[in-house]
């Protein structure tokens, strides 16, 4: 039997993650990634952003960048996540200590197929001890 991995569009995976992200809430293009899984990565997630069009179901702006920064052009983005109540520092960056998703529970992440998103403060699974 295929697994959903196997046979669903990889676009069509990122989107479905993406749209797990609630309202007043941000995910980064490598927390959409390690959900994923597989060969996703980051790049992939932003690719699978600006390939949207008009679809209306994808909260695409609620996916951002890893230092809280937004990457798209233009003010839209940031007015759409402000409606939303996504407070921004001075610096214009998303406060991710508020607004940052913890990702989806265990318990959709088994039914659909994909990674659970590892805590914040642990390490990630390919990460290299770094000397200096």
């Amino acid at each position: 039997m295929a697994s959903p991995t196997d046979t669903q569009d990889p676009y069509e995976r990122i989107y479905r993650v993406c749209e797990q992200v609630p309202s007043g809430q941000v995910a980064t293009y490598g927390d959409i990634a390690t959900i994923v899984g597989g060969a996703c990565d980051a790049r992939a997630v932003g690719y699978a952003m600006a390939a949207l069009g008009s679809r209306s179901t994808v909260p695409w702006q609620r996916i951002i960048n890893r230092t809280g920064g937004i990457s798209t052009s233009g003010i839209r983005q940031r007015e759409l996540l402000e409606a939303e109540g996504v407070a921004f520092d001075e610096a214009g960056h998303v406060r991710m200590d508020a607004h940052h998703w913890k990702g989806p529970s265990e318990a959709w992440v088994r039914a659909h197929g994909f990674s659970v998103l590892p805590p914040r403060d642990a390490p990630a699974p390919d990460a290299q001890l770094k000397l200096f």
